[in-house]
């Protein structure tokens, strides 16, 4: 920092609190993983504290702190097992490849404005998404959520670009029957 002034963590705590929690909620949609989050960005800030030189504002310091923390978050996920031949696919699709009639996508219809307005429909589409296996909640949340690209989602979870785009589709087919169950056919 310049001058050599050791940052006051107290002051930052206090300061940017509740600016880190809601940021971390945004991309969690976990109000206690944000909270630890949140908390291990403090930690990590006051191990560091002696190499903060002040180059950028201590916000910017601790949400580049905080974003690391929720990458991380998400690449322990993906590591979990996970049985990428499971039976998710055989719901919408036949053996053929066709679709099942009663899974075959319907149009749907909005009355007015945009749904992602909807407060209801907000805790509808979190749901869901947290639904989804491990490592297909966080390609969604970081290419979604995140506005990250394939490539650094790729690299972030540490799986092929393949990988990725099957995951994906699988995800938006189970994000989709979830939609219309619990929204559209509520």
């Amino acid at each position: 920092m310049a001058g050599g002034k050791i940052p006051d963590l107290a002051e930052w705590v206090e300061k940017y609190t509740s600016d880190l929690y809601a940021w971390a909620l945004h991309k969690i949609s976990d109000e206690e993983l944000a909270k630890d989050l949140v908390q291990d960005t403090f930690m990590a800030a006051a191990e560091k504290q002696s190499s903060f030189k002040g180059e950028s504002s201590p916000k910017t310091y601790l949400f580049s702190i905080l974003n690391h923390k929720i990458i991380d978050h998400y690449r322990k996920k993906v590591h979990k097992p996970v049985n990428l031949e499971s039976p998710v696919l055989s719901r919408f699709f036949s053996e053929d490849g066709e679709w099942h009639d009663n899974k075959r996508p319907r149009e749907w219809h909005e009355d007015e404005g945009n749904l992602l307005d909807d407060d209801d429909f907000q805790i509808v589409l979190n749901d869901c998404i947290n639904d989804l296996p491990d490592k297909w909640n966080a390609c969604v949340t970081s290419k979604y959520l995140m506005d990250k690209k394939t490539e650094e989602i790729c690299q972030d979870l540490e799986i092929s670009t393949t990988n990725y785009w099957q995951m994906m589709h699988r995800a938006k087919l189970q994000l989709r029957e979830c939609i219309d169950e619990y929204w559209f056919n509520k």
